[in-house]
């Protein structure tokens, strides 16, 4: 996805009430272009074509959770009775659930402000879960025990792709658009910006800190890595090897090597965190793009085989990769990928509904589930998943919401 489809116009969020408000359609043709033009204010109006569809009352809940609206209004009823007999109930997309003895619980919280792409929470050892709203410039703080939220706006220009903490539990964010990183100073609630040093480097994207502090973070469409020193602002950046590899995730090694994967090309990227050199893997198949990685503690690679819908693994002493298949196969798009310790987590976000995988690193078998959202209407999109405190913590854009997911059996 490119920065232009990114960022369409963040005033334009604030324009679909107005959208939704406007004079009843009478017939419809007149439902139909209402439709298009309140859809593609925010996504391709191609979403609704690749939907699972939903009931009229269904419709009705997705569109309260993109945008403020009256559900009792005329308006709302008509749309959303439009759009379950335009796009009923179907199977198009159907997900390959694969059972097994575990059970899973999710809670969920809706963010305050709706059509902002809440996205990539993470939780701290304080408990405190933050998330950005990359369409509303959003950084968000949610106390998961009382509920209370709070949402920040960050410097503008800055539509924030990821977010990550600091040892002192300060949220860093990454300025997608304008090509920054900073971070919310949480004594005196203000913002500090480190720029990039080379205007190239336009995106951060996705980052991590390593037992000393540093940051590293990727540059998808810049097709950099980059390091950053909280001391003293100092960035280092390198390209990476081969053009158009489009670095997306990153996680550390226990020896607090970066890796990263690249969702452009069918490689790892290993990062020597003393030259910057950048020594590239290359993974089988041309088809391979990995949208993200997890490792585990004895360092294995795990990654999500995107292109080819596949979950990989990478062993760095051996050289050795072996591929699993997902299971609703080639076209399911494995995206989020976490290690919870005993298994390896990831989502299935081209199906819907959106299928969660655990893939139990023992017995080298997989269980999943359809992934419901708040009050049982299924959706997307997971783009990031990480381990909380007590369990698997989520986001799903299309709904705006976040939620922590627990286990038994």
């Amino acid at each position: 996805m490119t920065q232009k489809h990114y960022f369409k116009n963040y005033a334009a969020l604030t324009s679909l009430s107005i959208l939704v408000f406007s004079p009843i359609p009478v017939n419809s043709n007149e439902l139909e272009q209402k439709v298009n033009q309140l859809c593609s204010t925010c996504h391709s109006v191609n979403n609704l074509e690749r939907s699972s569809g939903y009931s009229k009352e269904d419709w009705q809940s997705m569109l309260g959770y993109m945008v403020n609206l009256d559900p009792n209004t005329l308006n709302s009823d008509k749309l959303s009775g439009y759009l379950a007999d335009e796009y009923p109930i179907n199977n198009k997309r159907a997900s390959q659930v694969i059972n097994g003895d575990l059970t899973l619980k999710f809670n969920y919280w809706q963010v305050p402000t709706l059509g902002q792409r809440a996205r990539d929470p993470i939780q701290g050892s304080d408990g405190i879960i933050w998330w950005v709203g990359q369409w509303g410039n959003i950084l968000g703080r949610l106390d998961p025990v009382s509920g209370e939220m709070k949402e920040y706006t960050l410097p503008a220009g800055t539509y924030p792709h990821s977010v990550s903490l600091d040892r002192d539990l300060n949220p860093w964010f990454l300025g997608n658009k304008n090509g920054t990183v900073g971070y919310l100073d949480l004594n005196t609630e203000k913002f500090k910006v480190f720029s990039m040093p080379d205007e190239n480097a336009r995106d951060p994207h996705t980052g991590v800190f390593d037992n000393k502090g540093i940051f590293w973070f990727t540059l998808q469409h810049s097709n950099m890595v980059g390091k950053l020193d909280p001391v003293n602002g100092n960035i280092q950046l390198a390209s990476l090897p081969t053009k158009n590899s489009r670095p997306y995730g990153i996680k550390l090694d226990s020896t607090g090597t970066p890796w990263v994967s690249c969702n452009g090309s069918n490689c790892l990227i290993k990062i020597n965190t003393k030259s910057m050199e950048l020594e590239e893997i290359k993974l089988p198949g041309e088809q391979t793009h990995t949208r993200r990685l997890a490792i585990t503690d004895n360092d294995m690679i795990y990654y999500v085989n995107s292109g080819m819908g596949k979950l990989g693994r990478y062993n760095p002493k051996t050289g050795q990769i072996f591929e699993w298949d997902s299971p609703s196969g080639s076209k399911s798009h494995p995206y989020a990928i976490e290690y919870s310790g005993e298994a390896i987590w990831f989502n299935e976000s081209a199906k819907r509904p959106e299928t969660l995988v655990r893939f139990d690193l023992e017995t080298e078998t997989m269980q999943s589930w359809q992934i419901p959202s708040k009050e049982g209407v299924y959706s997307g999109l997971i783009r990031h998943m990480r381990m909380g405190n007590n369990g698997l913590i989520i986001h799903q854009t299309a709904t705006n919401q976040l939620a922590e997911i627990t286990w038994s059996k």
